[in-house]
């Protein structure tokens, strides 16, 4: 039978085996905002697609909710640009109802 002679670990070093120390650097997770992003899409075709009656509303509608409530959550960015882009979409859309509207009325 063969001896195999396995090294002692030493208190004095903070008992390990006299190895090299291993230093693991790990990026931080990066944080998403999936709400925000959610809000800025639907807000963007929600502003192309203004012309649709109901297509444009409903996207735009969604897409100030979802902006909403990523502007409570980090990062911001996307959620305060679907914030803007819904705005001018309700400008758009005010400007289109009023548009028919008049039509509308000289009939």
């Amino acid at each position: 039978m063969e001896e195999v002679n396995q090294p002692k670990c030493n208190p004095e070093n903070g008992g390990q085996n006299g190895g090299q120390t291993i230093i693991i650097n790990q990026e931080a997770p990066r944080r998403s905002n999936s709400l925000g992003t959610a809000g800025f899409v639907l807000a963007l075709l929600g502003l192309v697609f203004s012309w649709v009656p109901v297509l444009g509303w409903i996207l735009w509608l969604l897409g100030l909710i979802f902006s909403f409530v990523g502007v409570f959550r980090q990062p911001k960015g996307l959620s305060i640009a679907g914030l803007v882009i819904s705005c001018l979409g309700l400008i758009v859309l005010i400007i289109i109802l009023a548009a028919v509207g008049a039509a509308v009325a000289t009939m």
